[in-house]
């Protein structure tokens, strides 16, 4: 395959695209790509909106990158697009009146909380603007919307509206994580397209191509998700990551005291920190209950000698309180007393005689 025809997208990712180009004169005004975290949704997104706008396509329909058009997408300047995102999300993509308004920004951000996780209803009629007036370029209007699941009741009722009774010639393509959280009548006004997860060899053939040591053990960690398993494995919390495994490994009082007090100062993201510790749960209970492994295959051995002693209904008492942790996870918290009390709950799963054979 020459480079002129390689495909910009990821290889799993090509059988959805090939489905898409089949019926590419007739695509619907909305779009909704649902899956697996950490697989490339949000990519397959802004690489299919690119499309759309380009002026001059490949015979595959994937963008030619060369064009004006394809230009202004690539510098976050197409008059004719607007991709949609929580403001802590938001990569300092601004429009002209956001950056009158930075100066006075600046002076109020000491009063500020963080920037919040959820897509607000300021962010949806924004878009009102835009979709009253004609293309620029004479094509379509293009509206990305991700993770659908931060939209509010408010504006989600928002958006329902403009999908109820959609623009000529505007076409949104909405991404999530997690489609059992969307409305009802958001789901019925989009076409749904499964993205899939990517086959296990084809995933670590991926990873290896990036450069990523020890692929299948950031594979694993990451349920499968290929992305996901990159970011972890260049990201910043490798150390923080092994110690606060090892604290799992080595249930104790002690352990637990001091690996909180170590972790507090490089402020690893709180809910990085619980996922690693609901995914551990979440083998060990498979491991007692059917012998298998998703999350942590290479600790088999340890996690078999914890299965046998753990106390079965403690641990799933564990496991809902700590996926009642994620849901505030983003709050402000005390990192110290989060991975404290996390690691303490843990440790009381076991006996205490048996935590040193733990």
């Amino acid at each position: 395959m020459t480079d002129l025809f390689r495909s910009p997208i990821f290889p799993w990712h090509i059988p959805v695209w090939e489905k898409l180009v089949y019926g590419w004169d007739s695509l619907p005004h909305a779009l909704l790509l649902h899956g697996t975290a950490g697989t490339g949704k949000r990519e397959f997104a802004a690489h299919l909106a690119k499309s759309l706008l380009c002026e001059n396509r490949r015979p595959d329909k994937h963008a030619c990158s060369s064009c004006l058009a394809c230009r202004w997408f690539d510098q976050y300047a197409h008059p004719d697009y607007r991709c949609i995102l929580p403001p802590a999300l938001d990569l300092g993509r601004k429009n002209d009146e956001e950056k009158e308004e930075e100066g006075e920004e600046k002076a109020a951000s000491s009063k500020r909380s963080a920037p919040s996780r959820h897509i607000g209803i300021d962010r949806i009629r924004e878009l009102d603007k835009m979709l009253s007036l004609s293309t620029h370029r004479g094509g379509l209007k293009l509206v990305c919307l991700w993770p659908a699941e931060a939209l509010t009741d408010e504006s989600a009722n928002a958006l329902l509206k403009m999908l109820e009774e959609p623009q000529q010639g505007t076409v949104f393509i909405l991404v999530t994580n997690s489609i059992q959280s969307l409305l009802p009548t958001i789901l019925s006004r989009c076409q749904k397209i499964a993205m899939p997860m990517p086959r296990q060899d084809a995933a670590l053939a991926w990873l290896k191509e990036q450069g990523v040591d020890d692929a299948q053990i950031w594979l694993a960690a990451q349920g499968g998700a290929p992305l996901a398993a990159l970011e972890e494995a260049r990201g910043s919390s490798g150390k923080e990551r092994a110690d606060f495994l090892a604290a799992l490994a080595n249930p104790s009082v002690e352990i637990a005291l001091q690996t909180a007090e170590r972790l507090q100062r490089p402020l690893t993201p709180s809910p990085q920190i619980i996922a690693w510790l609901q995914r551990w749960l979440y083998d060990l209970f498979s491991l007692r209950m059917s012998g298998r492994l998703r999350y942590f295959p290479h600790n088999r051995q340890l996690l078999e000698k914890q299965a046998v002693c753990v106390n079965l209904d403690e641990l799933l008492r564990l496991i809902r309180k700590t996926a009642q942790r994620n849901q505030i996870a983003e709050h402000p918290l005390v990192v110290r007393l989060l991975i404290e009390d996390m690691l303490l709950e843990y440790t009381r799963l076991f006996p205490e005689k048996n935590r040193r054979q733990a």
